[in-house]
């Protein structure tokens, strides 16, 4: 595998930040970045004519991970080149669907074949129900095929979110990647961090991801007297004290993020859907355990390869949530994750409105918020 790395940044121009082997001929291009610099016509001729043969793949970002941490209002574009692996791209646009479950469908549809081992997922991240592309996508695992992926992100203005292939990105887009070939290994880990607290309630009443009761109690004003002086920062301050839902079918508890209330209506809308009929329970967060799943992300991604070697390369889906908690210690979750997979291991990718995943390899793929995602690959 040959893996160059990029970084432009408005005041410097392009840099490149690591280059493993000469890359001649690299079958795609990761392009993750701040909104208002990747929807430029010039930065995608740009990266066009720097990787002409290659499907570029583009997302807005909230906060971008390099090889050596974790940068802001930047692009970083990551070429590679597999040696022994195939892949196939196709873009759909949720417009041209009555939900995000056929969108799903649409790629299982475009994707399955001989050897497909993995597909990777980058969907916008406001019109997208990200519960609802997660369930269809888990069709592939009819065929043995795991998904991993996120969901685009716009900073901390939840304004929108731009995803494109071969093309400059634009709101609605959903993007997968096909790798195919028995010499590719994927292994994927997920892993939050946050504390529960307080009672555990039923949601009596939701309707997709707009939640409007818990125990027959109005969800916002309950949610706000856990709050307390918080409350008078939300939505911002919801970023903070997630929540966590416990949904039938699924291995492990899933974690909302808040995105906007309706004083009107007494409502929350999540990040994805909050079925009635769940248990949900509020969380607050500690960065140390924060910090610690990650590790443990990567741990997972490391002790499904063989003791003696460590992935080629990995992408690292984390949640804006995660950014905002963690402030200036942002790094750290960067950090131990290299310290478990070493140097030799090359590292991209981007903070994100929601991140995708199954909890293993027998597990149905989920929407997860709040979570660091790595999915690492390496070609024997």
């Amino acid at each position: 595998m040959k893996i160059v790395q990029e970084i432009f940044q408005e005041q410097s121009g392009w840099e490149i930040m690591f280059q493993k082997k000469n890359v001649e001929n690299p079958q795609f291009v990761l392009v993750f970045g701040n909104r208002e610099i990747v929807q430029q016509t010039q930065i995608y001729q740009e990266v066009k004519n720097k990787y002409p043969s290659a499907d570029i793949i583009i997302s807005s970002t909230s906060g971008e991970i390099t090889n050596t941490g974790f940068v802001d209002e930047s692009v970083v574009i990551t070429a590679i080149e597999f040696e022994h692996t195939e892949l196939k791209t196709c873009q759909v646009n949720i417009n041209n669907f009555k939900n995000s479950y056929d969108a799903a469908t649409q790629i299982v549809a475009n994707l399955c074949g001989k050897e497909l081992q993995h597909v990777f997922i980058v969907a916008d991240g406001q019109l997208i129900n990200g519960s609802e592309l997660a369930e269809g996508l888990n069709q592939f695992k009819e065929k043995q095929v795991a998904t991993t992926g996120a969901l685009a992100g716009d900073g901390y203005d939840f304004s929108k979110t731009l995803v494109g292939l071969n093309d400059v990105p634009t709101e609605g887009n959903i993007v997968a990647i096909g790798f195919y070939g028995d010499r590719l290994k994927v292994k994927f880990g997920s892993k939050g961090g946050w504390d529960p607290f307080g009672p555990e309630r039923l949601i009596t009443k939701s309707k997709d991801n707009i939640l409007y009761e818990l125990g027959n109690q109005n969800a916002l004003d309950l949610y706000k007297k856990y709050l307390g002086e918080a409350a008078k920062e939300l939505p911002s301050s919801a970023l903070f004290f997630p929540l966590s839902i416990k949904v039938e079918g699924s291995d492990e508890p899933l974690v909302r993020t808040i995105l906007s209330i309706c004083e009107e209506t007494k409502s929350m809308t999540f990040a994805g859907n909050m079925p009635e009929g769940a248990m949900a329970q509020m969380m607050k967060h500690n960065a140390d355990r924060l910090i610690g799943g990650a590790e443990q992300a990567a741990e997972k991604c490391k002790n499904d390869f063989d003791n003696s070697e460590n992935p080629e390369f990995a992408i690292l889906i984390s949640c804006v949530g995660r950014k905002i908690v963690l402030g200036q210690n942002i790094d750290e979750e960067i950090e131990v994750i290299r310290d478990q997979f070493g140097e030799n291991t090359i590292l991209t990718g981007f903070y994100s409105y929601g991140e995708i995943a199954p909890f293993n390899h027998l597990s149905r793929c989920e929407l997860h918020n709040q979570t660091m995602t790595i999915t690492t690959f390496s070609e024997v």
